[in-house]
């Protein structure tokens, strides 16, 4: 899917400033609303935006500790392993891998108590051969989406 250059003015915005609305994101780019909304409507089709719900604090929610667990899984049992966390609400990613392990999951907790308990149950899941646990100590590039969005914009320009 192609992002030009509007559509990247138009991402920045909505990165930007997530609660105005379309109407005062069409003033701002200098286009007409229905313009505005097709591309929107456009980008979400395509998968380019993907939601548009608030961004949640896992240590404002009460579990500042953060975690990468790697997971072994048992040949054959990775979709079973991976529905199983599913159920696990500490874990609030995981990805199949390549490399050291099968399963990459990024797993919050209110301590290191609690986390603990969280691999131990982790470790008892049918399918699971090990885990190894990486402890983050603190977030030196968050999350962010606007330096790709903004890349892939300037991509298109000097495609033409």
């Amino acid at each position: 899917m192609a992002v030009d250059e509007l559509d990247t003015r138009i991402l920045r915005l909505m990165i930007e400033q997530p609660r105005t609305s379309v109407r005062e994101y069409a003033r701002v780019l200098g286009i007409a609303r229905g313009t505005l909304q097709a591309r929107i409507d456009r980008l979400e089709r395509d998968g380019v935006i993907t939601g548009t719900g608030p961004v949640l604090s896992p240590a404002a929610l009460g579990h500042p500790v953060l975690a990468f667990v790697h997971i072994e899984v048992t040949q054959g049992h990775l979709d079973e392993v991976g529905d199983a966390l599913a159920a696990v609400p500490e874990i609030v990613e995981a990805f199949s891998i390549t490399g050291g392990g099968d399963l990459l999951t990024r797993v919050v907790a209110r301590d290191n108590g609690h986390l603990e308990d969280v691999i131990q149950r982790l470790i008892n899941l049918p399918g699971v051969v090990r885990t190894r646990t990486e402890m983050a100590l603190r977030e030196r590039v968050p999350h962010r989406m606007l330096p790709l969005v903004e890349s892939v914009g300037r991509g298109t320009r000097a495609a033409r």
